[in-house]
């Protein structure tokens, strides 16, 4: 695991793309600050640039340099939550601006999983995380399952985790409102 924290760590300095596995299925990853990073994952996934993506971090202390006015509420949901849970929030910044939804929220799960715990503390930045496949495909559950379009056009493919076949599922989704207010998206 820590020739592959390490080349990825180096791959996201450079503005690079990786896929790597995540505490749900496996993800394409980049900078969540860099502008172009996001833009090269829209272009791979040959997603619309209007249909955000999420964003990984470890640390719910870091989330308020990422989220203007963090709802209460979250501060509950993220430390109750005992499976992934993805939380949109109002008033996202410090992120590249095409990887922020048009009402101006984020997507931000905290991730408990061990390769991605440390590839975040290493790299000290938030990290897009979004499903490995073209856009409007079937999310592969397992690396085998893996386009090899994908695999292609990546910058770094992490060795880590590649044969388990563990199975896990997509996180549940929450939307935060004003005043604290709660939508679930995907339970």
């Amino acid at each position: 695991m820590h020739d592959d924290l390490k080349k990825a760590v180096e791959v996201l300095k450079d503005g690079g793309i990786i896929l790597y596995p995540t505490d749900t299925i496996w993800g394409i990853g980049c900078d969540a600050t860099n502008a172009e990073a996001v833009k090269r994952i829209y272009d791979i996934k040959k997603r619309e640039d209007s249909k955000s993506m999420l964003v990984l971090m470890e640390n719910p202390a870091l989330l308020n340099r990422y989220v203007d006015d963090v709802p209460e509420v979250a501060w509950d949901l993220v430390e109750i939550s005992t499976t992934p849970l993805t939380v949109i929030y109002p008033g996202a910044k410090n992120l590249a601006p095409n990887l922020i939804a048009a009402d101006s929220s984020i997507g931000i799960r905290f991730t408990k999983e061990e390769f991605t715990t440390k590839l975040l503390q290493r790299f000290r930045r938030p990290i897009v995380s979004t499903s490995a496949n073209i856009s409007g495909e079937k999310s592969p559950a397992f690396f085998d399952e893996i386009s090899d379009e994908i695999k292609k056009l990546v910058d770094y493919v992490v060795e880590y985790r590649q044969n388990d076949h563990t199975p896990s599922k997509p996180s549940s989704i929450i939307k935060l409102g004003p005043g604290g207010q709660i939508d679930i998206i995907r339970k």
